[in-house]
């Protein structure tokens, strides 16, 4: 019984409900730059597809930036839907306007079960941020998943101490809205071969109080393949000497083979390298059809970054060196003499 209070003077609890859906509903964020979608983002909807449900995919930019997009996006494989919001806000899509957009789709009576991005620089900043909001936890940097409609759990791997081990996180009935990223090497990107989807308009959310400002975007730009998405990489190491020894040695090789560029953590350090080239825990983690190695010792923070390589080529004078325990074919031997001859027996 209620004594001198009104029903007004209550405060109103609100409970916020997801579908229980017959099956799993994934969305998917989409990402993209000058046009063109990134690769992460279509490793991410190739993990969405494998929960076995719908997938539907969301863009957000620019009306210049969709417009560009959309096209591309609605014949991704795998998708059967497809939401998208522009806005000069989203020019470009920071954590901070981005957000109050996902919170406003994943509101009551949202048909998703999962919400997938790429293990990128961004989404890690704006799938926490939404999934604290909504208090839900967030699954980061998976390589594998399992989905049971049955108990609508949902089994995700995941590396932990710079790659020594898996850890397996399963997230239960208790969690009606699913959050991770997906580490991009861990599926191989979709096609975009399938049939035209319907794209549908969201409204874009308001944005309160300060946000960050976005000063510029520097890109590095080279005519080799982007480091990321190469199928085949050549790195070096500290043993380089310099930044002239560095390109001067590794950049026949890499013309040779048609490879991009990669550093150790060492080589950025002293210089050697832009820190765009780093592989490495704290760099990008690759996995290439071939990986040479030339003068990297192989910390641990390194081999985290491309140990899920296909074939591992280490050139190194320390038979002892740790890169030698990952190496499909490894080499003791001065790397100043062994690239030029390489380089030589590649190109006859």
């Amino acid at each position: 019984m209620l004594r001198n209070r009104s029903l007004a003077a209550l405060k109103p609890v609100v409970f916020r409900t997801y579908a229980t859906a017959v099956g799993p509903h994934a969305l998917v964020f989409l990402e993209h730059r000058g046009g063109v979608i990134d690769s992460g983002s279509l490793s991410a909807l190739a993990a969405a597809e494998k929960l076995g449900g719908q997938v539907t995919g969301l863009v957000v930019g620019s009306a210049d930036e969709v417009t560009a997009v959309l096209p591309k996006a609605q014949k991704l494989k795998g998708l059967t839907g497809l939401l998208h919001a522009s806005s000069p806000q989203y020019a470009p899509a920071l954590p901070e306007t981005v957000s109050p957009l996902l919170e406003k789709i994943l509101s009551d009576g949202s048909p998703f079960t999962h919400v997938v991005s790429a293990h990128s620089a961004s989404a890690k900043a704006l799938l926490p941020r939404v999934a604290a909001k909504l208090d839900v936890p967030a699954v980061s940097d998976i390589t594998s998943l399992e989905h049971d409609a049955s108990s609508n759990s949902t089994t995700f791997t995941r590396p932990i101490y710079a790659g020594n081990a898996i850890a397996t996180v399963v997230a239960g009935s208790s969690i009606p809205l699913k959050f991770f990223t997906v580490r991009s090497t861990a599926f191989k990107a979709v096609a975009a071969d399938g049939s035209e989807v319907e794209a549908k308009s969201v409204e874009p959310a308001e944005v309160s109080g300060p946000v960050t400002e976005h000063v510029r975007t520097e890109l590095t730009k080279s005519d080799r393949p982007e480091l990321g998405s190469a199928s085949r990489i050549v790195s070096g190491g500290r043993a380089l000497k310099d930044a002239q020894t560095f390109n001067a040695t590794l950049e026949p090789l890499a013309d040779a083979l048609g490879a991009a560029i990669g550093a150790s953590r060492a080589a950025v350090d002293a210089g050697y390298a832009d820190n765009s080239l780093q592989v490495g825990q704290t760099g990008k983690v690759v996995a290439p059809e071939l990986y040479v190695a030339l003068g990297i010792s192989g910390a641990i923070q390194h081999l985290a970054g491309m140990k899920d390589s296909k074939l591992i080529v280490a050139v190194n004078k320390d038979p002892d060196a740790p890169i030698f325990q990952v190496a499909d074919v490894g080499l003791v031997a001065d790397l100043f003499e062994v690239v030029p001859e390489l380089v030589e027996k590649i190109k006859q």
